[in-house]
Order: structure tokens, then C-alpha cells, then sequence
């Protein structure tokens, strides 16, 4: 499992002070918006980071508990979310999470680029669904193998792709284990304890921008696109990070 410890800024300036992490994050607020505009509910934000997607529950009268793994990206959250008094936050990996009980109230699971960084994925989104009471809702986004191999694969990255997208020094904030959706969905599927009630990519075209000076001035077109078809059929596999909500059964 991997810490952000002593990289916590960089990790959200990469994160969020680019056009891939605004759209990423718009996409998740615009497939989770009818929990946003719900009447208010307890969330838990699992791997919440520095409190993004934690501030958008939070404003709109939620009641959300935030965890990480990070001391350092837990100091951020804090800071960002100083102003809500409707927010818990805990230093905790996932695991630890798991193992406390804290979902048997939760209305709605967070588990946003957090499979990505961890040894064993499908046990863990296995655990979100035992622990989950039912009726609740889990949001769950990942890294996509699938689509980082095509988009190494535009780049000519043929040496690195027979490497298995694997280098020898790994830098920190590349995840280290990305997952194929069509591997996930069918985890999921296979749980009669769970169903799927909606998925999508996200950056299905924004990442293959061939002219990356123009993402800025063509930024709502793409966000457009990415709306209008990252949930169909083929374009949803092609996003950099794919998305999906479970409802336990």
C-alpha cells in the first residue's frame, strides 16, 4: 500500500492544478450528482486525499467521514476542510477502515484512485461490498490498464509496453498495479450481494489530444464530449481512469 507522505504537495498540484485532474473530477462530481443534490447523507470518503471530492459532500450539508493513509495528505485535508464542522477525519489506510466497522451507517462509499496503489484490488473492492450495509451505494474509480496501454501505444512506447508498463524505479506517483475494467465489472458481477448500476470512463478523450496546447481553449468542448459519451459503448473503455456505482443488495 502506498503512502504520499513527503510528496503530499506535489501529489495535489499533479492532481488538481491540471486539466486531467479538473475533468476527472468533474466527471465524478457529474455522475454523483444526484447523491450530491440528495437529501443529506453520511459518506465515506476511503483514500480521500487531500479533500476534494470530501469538500463537494461537505457544502452541500452532507455528513462526511474522510480516511488516508498519509500523514502529510491528511495535514491538506484538514486545511481544506477547516470550515465544515459536518466532516471526521482519520489517518487510516483502507484496510483499517474496513476492519472498524465505520460503513454499517454509510449511505455512500467513496473509493476513488485508491485500487490502483494497492497489492491485492479485488479482495479489497470484495471487503466494500461485505462491509457496506445494504441498500447503500459504493463509488468506485481506478487506473486503467487498458487505456494506458493504448495511450503509451500512440506515443511509441513499445519498449515499455513489453515491459508490462513496468519500469525498474518506479516513481511514486505512478500507480503501481492499474486494473482492466472488463476484470473489475466482472468481480463485481460475480458478487450476488452486489449490482451495478452505472459505469463510465473518465478522460476518454481529453488524454488523446494530440495538440496538448489547445486542451486549455478547448476545454469545455472536451468536458462536453466526455458527458456526452464516456458512459457508451466503446468510447467508456478508452478513459484513463474508469468508474462505477454499486448498490449492495
Amino acid at each position: 500500500m502506498s503512502s504520499f507522505d513527503g510528496i503530499a504537495n506535489k501529489f495535489d498540484s499533479n492532481i488538481y492544478g491540471t486539466t486531467k485532474g479538473r475533468i476527472r473530477h468533474e466527471l465524478l462530481c457529474f455522475y454523483l450528482n444526484r447523491f450530491l443534490d440528495a437529501a443529506p447523507l453520511n459518506v465515506a470518503d476511503l483514500g480521500g486525499g487531500t479533500g476534494m471530492m470530501s469538500r463537494e459532500f461537505a457544502q452541500r450539508n452532507h455528513q462526511v467521514l474522510l480516511t488516508d493513509l498519509s500523514a502529510d495528505v491528511i495535514e491538506i485535508a484538514k486545511e481544506r476542510l477547516a470550515d465544515y464542522n459536518n466532516v471526521e477525519i482519520r489517518q487510516q489506510s483502507i484496510v483499517e477502515s474496513l476492519a472498524d466497522n465505520c460503513l454499517k451507517t454509510v449511505d455512500l462509499i467513496l473509493c476513488h484512485a485508491v485500487l490502483e496503489w494497492l497489492d491485492s484490488p479485488l479482495s479489497v473492492v470484495s471487503s466494500l461490498i461485505e462491509n457496506a450495509r445494504p441498500g447503500s451505494y459504493i463509488s468506485i474509480s481506478f487506473f486503467n490498464h487498458d487505456a494506458n496501454l493504448f495511450g503509451n501505444a500512440l506515443y511509441g512506447n513499445f519498449d515499455y509496453i513489453d515491459k508490462g508498463l513496468k519500469v525498474k524505479n518506479q516513481v511514486r506517483l505512478n500507480p503501481k498495479n492499474p486494473l482492466r475494467p472488463q476484470e473489475v465489472l466482472a468481480h463485481i458481477q460475480g458478487n450476488d450481494n452486489a449490482t451495478i448500476v452505472h459505469d463510465a470512463g473518465l478522460r476518454c478523450f481529453h488524454d488523446y489530444m494530440f495538440d496538448r496546447d489547445r486542451v486549455d481553449e478547448r476545454y469545455d468542448g472536451i468536458l462536453h464530449l466526455e458527458k456526452q459519451l464516456g458512459a457508451t459503448h466503446p468510447y467508456k473503455y478508452l478513459g484513463k481512469y474508469y468508474h462505477c456505482i454499486v448498490r449492495k443488495l
